[in-house]
């Protein structure tokens, strides 16, 4: 199915959705980077309040296993969100198993944490190309498709979440390749929001704290407590439990973020029908608005 024939497709089903129960009852969501971590997490926690939903990953096996464990409302596609062939052939193969896309989650991102002396152009180029360049691929894809099912029935809202971070929302030292695009996404959210907005299309961030419990976290060859160590991030510290209690101390509420909790800030940005071009933290205090 080519996007063309996506947009056909999806205009012509987007009253036909799936009669099930629960606060995301009959929707369909896409969520890069869907098969390990944050992306799983909330991929779980929506499946299991009604949603339908595709796990679009690079790592298609993984991605096959946790939707076959999800059950028959989901499905996996390989996607590169850095390429935009791959893009659109994975935002046309949604619609081709689901009928259409009501909720798009951007999630998909990796970190190579480094100095200003020791970061490659080409790492840089790397996060930059994954984090930033791959989330306006996907919306520039998946709003085709939602502006097609809104044109063929004005009454409904559809939803795209970017997951951002904290380091969206404030800069991180030795961790600027990051930051740098994550600050460049929520740019990215609120221009999107107003391109967008006379199509029933909110477009929101949510900026998590830390998942220490997750890949990203504490792979124990790639993970941040390794390479925060490495690039001596923070002062002082001697082990990655120093690096990690560092970060515990961080936060008024002294854990790690989790899947569930993120999972609530996207109910709350599919619920909320006045809301958008938002960046909201979910950091357990670490960060506050100003």
């Amino acid at each position: 199915m080519t996007l063309a024939q996506a947009k056909i497709t999806a205009a012509h089903n987007v009253q036909n959705r799936p009669n099930t129960a629960g606060r995301l009852g009959g929707r369909l969501a896409v969520i890069t980077g869907g098969a390990q971590g944050f992306g799983l997490g909330i991929a779980q926690s929506l499946y299991r309040e009604g949603a339908s939903v595709v796990l679009a990953d690079l790592n298609l096996e993984q991605a096959k296993k946790e939707s076959q464990a999800l059950g028959d409302r989901a499905w996996a596609i390989q996607v590169d969100v850095s390429d935009p062939e791959s893009v659109t052939a994975m935002v046309a193969q949604s619609v081709a198993f689901m009928g259409g896309i009501d909720l798009f989650l951007s999630n998909a991102g990796v970190l190579k944490a480094g100095s200003i002396e020791e970061m490659t152009p080409q790492d840089f180029d790397f996060v930059t190309r994954v984090n930033y360049t791959g989330y306006f691929l996907c919306v520039q894809a998946v709003s085709q498709i939602m502006r097609a099912q809104s044109q063929a029935e004005d009454s409904r809202w559809y939803d795209i979440v970017q997951i951002n971070s904290k380091s969206g929302l404030a800069g991180s030292k030795a961790n600027f390749a990051y930051a740098g695009g994550k600050f460049g996404g929520i740019g990215l959210t609120q221009s999107f929001a107003l391109e967008l907005a006379p199509d029933r299309i909110k477009v929101n961030a949510i900026c998590p704290g830390n998942y220490y419990d997750g890949p990203l976290w504490s792979d124990p060859e790639n993970g941040l407590f390794v390479q925060y160590l490495k690039a001596g991030k923070v002062p002082g510290a001697k082990t990655l439990a120093d690096v990690k209690q560092s970060y515990l101390e961080k936060g008024l509420i002294q854990r790690g973020c989790l899947p569930e909790d993120v999972a609530k800030a996207v109910f709350y940005c599919v619920d909320q029908c006045y809301e958008t071009g938002q960046a909201i933290p979910v950091t357990g205090g670490q960060l506050m608005l100003n």
